[in-house]
């Protein structure tokens, strides 16, 4: 299970001063689960766990069985939401290198960036595979994904021919309106809906994130029960005390207003690497508005000790650290022993590697409280589905306690639009003419 351990801030948050927040913290928790602040439009999030319907999972799991017999390659085409959820889990999940076992298919990923070099060499490593395309759009018209899937479509036809391409294209768009909706009935892609209350970085347990994971081989039935605890130990009628992402919440919050401005995530295996960049989106898009917010950043030890590590432990002490603990791993490897000993490392013989991950990271942390950087630990039994659930629950209801905290919407985005309108106006997009001409004066005056 998911545990989470406050010891480390005590010496900058007293008991007292965050059971001081509960008062504030059940007000955001009760504003949440009674759908009464700004953007509740958007909480279908919260209910996922528990009303996934038992039809769709079994829509899911047959495709992806189909499938799997099939391909080697899943591209999964999509943007912030649309595809960190899903990379962050099967990251999690799978080997740290290729086992070309032939089992379940690789998630490989486009439209997360506009990269012309990049597609080029997906098409050109696609060309003699066996590989079916996953778009997640809920428009049909962001920029990346929608240019990545325009060459990834002609790609498959061209190779594949028109039939069989329209069997191994799967969309996941809007339920009635928008250009992939509207492709998708008109070439017959099989298909899911993005439920209209639920925004991109919400969206990991709808088939967004479900149906390329059940592609991959993920059980998504144990990812779903995972959230499901999760969500029965963060409700509104558990205590404040005991009830973690409350206690998460209060944490951050009361660090932020000590003047602690930067959150990092800190992990100890390179596995959880994805894990981060979706945490960092959450938090990010959900919290940074109005001028505020924690800015969430993320770093990978004990790899970023010999980089990172040295600001931590001495830059401006406007920081404080959140670690992912993995209590158990699903290896045994032991440090032989050497008879030269030239490294100097047979204290260290018959010692288990992961008993050496663990002192790093508890003399990491030790080393960063007493040099000013307060620590959150949460930690879970393994790395496996129903901890991964556990804890994409934990953080989205956190993000969203801390958006109502802080006093802002943690649904909305609308800073994302701003680099949009103005790529819109300099490519000469219809209907971006007044931005167009804005954008020339200001770069005439720049000469």
């Amino acid at each position: 299970m998911l545990s989470l351990d406050l010891r480390n801030i005590h010496s900058f948050v007293s008991q007292n001063e965050l059971e001081g927040m509960e008062n504030e913290i059940i007000k955001s928790i009760q504003t949440i689960y009674e759908r009464t602040g700004a953007g509740n439009d958007f909480l279908g999030w919260l209910d996922l766990p528990v009303s996934m319907d038992e039809k769709t999972l079994e829509e899911m799991e047959s495709i992806s069985n189909e499938l799997r017999k099939e391909i080697d390659y899943l591209v999964v085409i999509g943007i912030g939401g649309s595809y960190l959820g899903t990379r962050a889990v099967s990251e999690a999940l799978k080997p740290n290198f290729p086992v070309n076992s032939g089992e379940n298919p690789e998630l490989i990923y486009a439209g997360q960036q506009i990269g012309e070099d990049y597609l080029h060499d997906l098409l050109l490593f696609l060309k003699d595979k066996e590989y079916a395309i996953c778009v997640i759009s809920k428009s049909g018209t962001t920029t990346e994904p929608a240019l990545a899937f325009r060459l990834l479509k002609d790609h498959l036809v061209e190779t594949k021919g028109q039939e069989k391409a329209g069997q191994r294209i799967i969309a996941i768009t809007d339920e009635h309106k928008g250009a992939l909706r509207q492709l998708a009935k008109k070439e017959g892609y099989r298909s899911f809906v993005i439920p209209d209350d639920v925004g991109g970085r919400f969206s990991v347990l709808t088939p967004v994130g479900l149906v390329p994971l059940a592609i991959a081989g993920v059980n998504i039935r144990d990812l779903i029960s995972g959230a499901e605890k999760m969500r029965a130990k963060t409700g509104k009628d558990i205590p404040f005390s005991e009830n973690p992402a409350a206690l998460y919440a209060a944490a951050r919050n009361f660090l932020y207003h000590r003047d602690k401005f930067i959150e990092i995530l800190v992990n100890y295996d390179p596995r959880l690497h994805y894990l981060s960049e979706w945490w960092k989106q959450l938090f990010g898009e959900s919290e940074g508005k109005e001028n505020k917010g924690i800015f969430p950043a993320s770093v990978d030890f004990t790899t970023d000790l010999h980089s990172m590590g040295q600001y931590i432990q001495e830059g401006r002490r406007e920081l404080f650290e959140t670690v992912i603990s993995v209590k158990g791993v699903q290896n045994k490897l032991l440090v032989p022993s050497d008879k030269e000993d030239l490294d100097k490392l047979n204290y260290l013989a018959g010692k288990r590697i992961d008993e050496v991950n663990k002192m790093a990271e508890l003399g990491t942390r030790i080393a960063h409280v007493e040099g000013g950087v307060p620590n959150i630990k949460i930690e879970i039994d393994s790395l496996d589905e129903n901890h991964l659930g556990q804890m994409i629950f934990f953080f989205e209801i956190a993000c969203a306690i801390s958006g109502y905290t802080l006093g802002i919407n943690p649904f909305n985005q609308p800073g994302v639009e701003a680099y949009k309108r103005n790529m819109f106006a300099l490519l000469g997009k219809p209907g971006f003419e007044k931005e167009t001409e804005k954008i020339k004066k200001k770069l005439d005056q720049e000469k």
